[in-house]
């Protein structure tokens, strides 16, 4: 059975390991080609865009693909709509493994934002002391802000930074330790971050409740219906269910 996983999370790359460690499939693994430094994985792997729902589907169908996996990063809503779109013409099977997301803990000072556009205006007009962990490619909207910012990144920004702003590079996992000495040594006073629902980065959630540190949540976007797993377990048993009723139909290639 030859399956693509959509990676782009850690969950994607053990969901690959997992699967390669059995054997039994073929795997290609697709990244966006957005973290430059992205960790190997044990598979095939391909790089960049496919061009579209049109490219994506003959892509699909050229490779002789059986089962779609989309483990792309919760904010990846426009590869996400490829995969449902394409694999829904081609009739293959798609699964989407969704981490949960965060939720606010007892004195959480939280406020939502529907867009990464709407934190600005969240900010308000007073200047701030902002740890902004919304990712290098999107910095547009704080451009002419009036605060300062410490942007953590895993790599650098192609483009220019807000003024002012100070760049920490670093790839998680963090630790409570960690963040809670970033904070005080920065003297933050607000956390912008995208609602990821990643554990390498949830300790910085936890160091602004215990500091009692305004908090910015870009919620995560809307995805077409498609069939979900939170678990890398659940999603591996659906593979295996899905192996073999392909074996059971007489189809499995």
């Amino acid at each position: 059975m030859h399956i693509l996983i959509l990676g782009g999370t850690s969950e994607a790359r053990q969901l690959c390991c997992a699967l390669e460690s059995l054997g039994l499939d073929h795997i290609t693994f697709s990244l966006a080609g957005v973290t430059a430094s992205a960790l190997p994985v044990p598979a095939k792997t391909r790089s960049g865009g496919f061009g579209g729902i049109e490219g994506l589907a003959t892509w699909l169908e050229r490779t002789g693909i059986d089962l779609v996996i989309d483990a792309t990063h919760p904010f990846a809503a426009q590869m996400s709509h490829h995969a449902v779109a394409a694999t829904k013409r081609l009739a293959i099977p798609l699964i989407r493994l969704v981490r949960p997301p965060w939720r606010a803990g007892p004195g959480g000072l939280w406020r939502h934002v529907p867009a990464i556009d709407a934190v600005p205006h969240a900010l308000g007009p007073a200047p701030r002391r902002v740890f902004l962990t919304t990712g290098r490619k999107d910095l547009d909207p704080f451009i002419n802000t009036p605060h300062h910012y410490l942007l953590r990144s895993i790599d650098p920004p192609t483009g220019p930074l807000p003024r002012g702003a100070s760049l920490l590079l670093g790839r998680g996992p963090f630790t409570l330790e960690d963040e809670l000495s970033l904070f005080r040594e920065h003297r933050i006073d607000c956390l912008v971050t995208k609602n990821a629902g990643a554990s390498a980065t949830a300790p910085k959630l936890e160091a602004a409740r215990q500091l009692g540190v305004d908090v910015i949540m870009v919620d995560r976007p809307v995805l077409p219906p498609a069939e979900e797993c939170e678990t890398l377990e659940t999603a591996l048993n659906w593979v295996r269910d899905f192996r073999r009723r392909l074996q059971g139909s007489g189809d499995a290639p």
